[in-house]
């Protein structure tokens, strides 16, 4: 385990407590930016079986447990942020996520188990500067950079 004094556990509830799939689908839109470490398994929880992995997205570690039955499901409370290069950087995030998740507003969706994450353009305060920004944004489920700039 890492030494790091203060890491996120994000806790999910995945098929039979499997934390290979969950993995894989992280692995499969964060490509060589995600790395993970051996998947250890905890056994039988009251939460049926457990396993948990060490990942490094973007260079930050996040510990992932997945259990067989769900425990507390994953809310609005915890959500990520990817803060994106440009458009096509928004889309592949939000396509990604939202393809077996659902869309949210202002940028937020979910992904297909229960994570939130906020996908937004990495100059997001220069475009929130702009007139009528706020209501652009009430009107956007996927922030779409070319209609603030209108």
């Amino acid at each position: 385990m890492n030494q790091i004094k203060i890491v996120p556990c994000l806790w999910f509830c995945t098929d039979g407590g499997n934390i290979s799939k969950l993995i894989e689908y992280y692995k499969n839109i964060f490509g060589k930016d995600f790395q993970d470490g051996p998947i250890f398994p905890i056994g039988e929880t009251p939460t049926g079986n457990t396993e948990i992995c060490e990942v490094h997205i973007f260079g930050q570690i996040y510990m992932l447990m997945s259990t067989a039955k769900e425990h507390h499901p994953l809310n609005d409370a915890i959500s990520l942020m990817i803060n994106c290069e440009d458009q096509n950087e928004i889309d592949k995030y939000w396509n990604y996520f939202t393809q077996e998740g659902e869309e949210s507003q202002c940028g937020w969706c979910i992904d297909k188990y229960g994570l939130r994450w906020q996908v937004l353009p990495k100059n997001l305060d220069e475009l929130m500067a702009k007139p009528n920004s706020f209501e652009v944004m009430m009107q956007q489920k996927k922030i779409v950079i070319e209609e603030y700039l209108k």
